[in-house]
């Protein structure tokens, strides 16, 4: 859904926000934010690429982001050196309602010693665990569950369902959506006599300031210290972070990720879809990790990893030209092989008339 004002604001007023320059009516009003292709009139839109100038020009958007002037485009420009994120601040500034706050509904469970910041909002069914500390202006959606000595940071939202166990630190401004459970048992046993014997998990899980977690993650917390997820980190849904593991800062874990224990991450690490890191590694800074990639040794810094298990992108790749053209090599070998098989038998019987007319 678009978010709209009612009477939107001066295209002078969005240029001087991000330093755009204006090609267009200075008094057009702007009403909302929306694709190239369910743009209405008054909705500003985002051009990043002449590829889409098709869908631009057919769009009914009255005003595009853009990163250079089209002459041939209909509508209002706004020029930027950064288009994509501009939008974004412009999204953030004056197309997103901010929530005001709806205190605490009557049926939320508190334990002793709570302490609640101001303009928080805690919908129903939520349980707060004894000890437990919350920042200035949370936003807690109905049916989470708080465990004894967490702490949230101020500005933070936690969405319906998610799950914060005993011990865990939760930094300002994070954003955790539904189903997420943060600080689960790390998966620990020694195996005696033929059974397994639970290791007991005895640490925490700390997520620092900006880092948002997706649906249905799962951080599990460390058999003794902290698992670490540092500042400003996105995590995708679905994704498994296992004891004792640290995730950088700024990095991106795409969904279904698995890391297992003891893991270090380093700072602005990629790691793409359905990619699974082996337990005790260390991955270097800036390091991407293509999608599918079985991580099973450590990486240097701004290594790109593709492949399982994975090599260095650029030898993968071209294993991988190597691995297509088989069927066509083993055509070429197998016609070499009747060619030299042809070749030998001539010879053969070419020695073996020879060998009749000396004895003779």
């Amino acid at each position: 859904m678009t978010p709209r004002t009612s009477d939107g604001y001066p295209l002078t007023e969005l240029a001087r926000a991000i330093d755009a320059r204006l090609h267009g009516p200075a008094d057009l009003r702007i009403t909302g934010v929306n694709s190239l292709e369910q743009a209405a009139p008054g909705d500003l839109a985002l051009l990043v690429s002449h590829r889409l100038m098709e869908q631009a020009v057919q769009s009914n958007a009255s005003a595009f982001i853009v990163p250079q002037y089209y002459p041939d485009l209909n509508g209002a420009q706004l020029v930027s050196a950064q288009p994509q994120f501009d939008f974004v601040r412009l999204t953030t500034r004056f197309f997103t309602k901010e929530l005001s706050p709806t205190g605490i509904a009557q049926n939320v469970v508190q334990g002793e010693d709570v302490s609640l910041g101001n303009d928080v909002s805690i919908g129903p069914l939520v349980t707060i665990g004894h000890r437990t500390t919350i920042g200035d202006r949370v936003t807690i959606h109905p049916g989470v569950f708080l465990g004894e000595d967490v702490t949230i940071g101020n500005d933070t939202v936690l969405h319906p369902n998610v799950s914060i166990l005993n011990g865990c630190r939760i930094g300002s401004r994070v954003i955790i959506h539904a189903g997420a459970v943060i600080g689960s048992d790390g998966f620990g046993y020694v195996q005696h006599e033929g059974r397994h014997h639970k290791i007991p998990q005895r640490g925490i899980v700390v997520i620092e300031d900006d880092v948002e977690i997706g649906a249905n993650v799962t951080i599990d917390r460390a058999t003794f210290g902290r698992t670490h997820v540092k500042q400003g980190t996105k995590i995708d849904n679905l994704v498994q972070i296992a004891h004792n593991v640290t995730v950088g800062a700024h990095g991106i874990i795409v969904a279904q990720v698995g890391v297992a224990g003891s893991t270090s991450i380093g700072k602005q690490v990629m790691i793409g879809g359905q990619a699974g890191l082996i337990d005790h590694l260390a991955i270097g800074d800036r390091v991407l990790i293509a999608a599918g990639a079985g991580i099973e040794k450590d990486v240097e810094p701004g290594t790109r990893m593709s492949g399982r298990p994975a090599t260095q992108s650029t030898a993968f790749f071209r294993t991988h030209v190597l691995v297509q053209r088989l069927p066509e090599l083993y055509k070429q070998v197998s016609t070499l092989e009747k060619r030299l098989a042809a070749m030998e038998e001539k010879t053969g019987k070419s020695r073996t008339r020879k060998t009749k007319k000396t004895t003779s």
